[in-house]
């Protein structure tokens, strides 16, 4: 076997109870193959071994009391992956689903995704195994609290800064920021995705998908086309659909799904203002399901218990959680006539998916670049807090733009300097990589 086969199968063997960790490892490695053949060095320091592996892994209980002065307990985390170009980077998740594999797979993605925004940002995550769903706010203040009463001593400005996640939002990241600033003592940005009056970021919370849809754009215009016009599924209809439906309808395309846990919605008049308004109102009623927006909007059709991916649409844009696009609904797409598909949630396609697209000449852009926004953007909070100044929205989204088309432009480069012409899988791979590496590499076996 070869060098990264070698390490695929170590952590197979190590992790075997951490699938989606094991998918991510694998994605990544198989993909590094030419760059290890034309540079022997990351096998000389073991680059490989090292770069599978987080630097810190905490883990702690989190007692809290709820309504009826129950006392419950959840488990928290904070995989702390990869600090080689700065500071760990990476959100807070609040979900049922929480556990060290799924988060090993969130922070090792995260390395090489904040790898390629240019910024000095390394890889991490956490989160804990909680269900925000029908918490009351005094509820979710007390765990909030409870929560960064242990993570507070492994955080700071210069050492980790999280930010939210899906179950973590502005409100959430309010109450851990409160209580950090009361257990140190300090007013410092340690949190991003804080509210704009107390140092948070404008167009944060639009970021990602914003970032997804300039992503996108730049990959139409390598080929000659342009995002005007064009059809687009999406799935999801929480921050990261919504930002990215915006900005898509903001450029001319036709935005004809949403989706939930219940279903999907098809509108064929694509999404306007008033449509996109209420996604925001689907999101604050604090439930999962997606069908009122067929009951508000007579244009609109609701499928039950069904996946947006078998409407015929240009381009395709997952945008809810990971593995949630299988190989099923690939070829569902692919007989459909879809021209890209821009993967913005983590992992959101399945490796058979992935490779369905790529055998059949579809143009797919891989999670970890195309979300890249909402990072960068979180970058940016972090230079804003640094040197005590607040940027307006239309400096922000200029730097954001400037990332993305760099962050593209970087992955499309990388592809072609190893023979991989328009494979933005091994691009992105390959690029975020070679930095982290090489600065591994220089500091030294630690």
């Amino acid at each position: 076997m070869s060098y990264a086969q070698d390490v695929i199968a170590a952590v197979a063997s190590r992790d075997p109870h951490q699938p989606e960790f094991i998918q991510a490892v694998t994605e990544v490695l198989e993909t590094l193959e030419p760059v290890i053949d034309a540079k022997p060095q990351y096998q000389k320091y073991s680059i490989l071994e090292r770069i599978v592996e987080p630097e810190r892994i905490i883990s702690f209980r989190v007692p809290w009391v709820d309504d009826n002065n129950v006392i419950r307990v959840n488990r928290g985390y904070r995989i702390q992956f990869n600090s080689a170009i700065g500071p760990y980077k990476g959100g807070i998740r609040f979900h049922p689903s929480v556990n060290e594999g799924s988060l090993k797979f969130l922070g090792f993605e995260q390395t090489f995704k904040n790898s390629l925004t240019t910024l000095p940002m390394g890889g991490g995550k956490g989160g804990a195994d909680f269900d925000p769903r029908g918490k009351s706010e005094g509820e979710m203040m007390r765990f909030c609290q409870s929560f960064m009463n242990e993570l507070f001593r492994h955080i700071g400005p210069d050492t980790d800064v999280p930010a939210g996640d899906i179950g973590v939002g502005a409100r959430e990241v309010g109450y851990m920021f409160g209580q950090y600033k009361r257990l140190r003592n300090e007013f410092t940005g340690v949190f991003t995705g804080k509210g704009q009056g107390w140092g948070g970021s404008l167009i944060r919370p639009e970021a990602t998908g914003f970032g997804a849809v300039y992503f996108l754009s730049r990959m139409l215009e390598k080929i000659g086309d342009s995002i005007e016009g064009k059809t687009i599924a999406i799935s999801g209809f929480g921050n990261v659909a919504w930002g990215t439906a915006m900005k898509a309808t903001e450029l001319g395309a036709k935005v004809v799904t949403l989706s939930g846990p219940d279903g999907y919605i098809y509108d064929p008049e694509g999404m306007n203002d008033e449509k996109i308004a209420y996604m925001l109102d689907l999101r604050a009623s604090n439930n999962d399901v997606v069908a009122p927006f067929a009951e508000k909007f007579t244009s609109a059709k609701f499928f039950a218990d069904k996946k947006p991916w078998e409407v015929k649409v240009d381009i395709a844009m997952p945008c809810a959680l990971q593995n949630e696009l299988n190989e099923d609904d690939a070829k569902a797409l692919i007989a459909n006539g879809v021209k890209i598909v821009a993967e913005v949630s983590n992992m959101g396609c399945r490796p058979e998916a992935i490779n369905a697209f790529l055998d059949a000449k579809v143009l797919f852009g891989p999670g970890k670049a195309v979300n890249a926004g909402g990072v960068a953007t979180s970058g940016l909070e972090m230079t804003q807090n640094s040197i005590r100044l607040s940027w307006p929205a239309e400096e922000v989204d200029a730097n954001l733009k400037r990332i993305m088309l760099s962050i593209h432009d970087n992955a499309w480069q990388a592809a072609k300097n190893f023979g991989l012409d328009g494979n933005y899988v091994a691009g992105s791979n390959i690029a975020g990589f070679i930095k982290v590496a090489d600065a591994m590499i220089a500091q030294g076996v630690v």
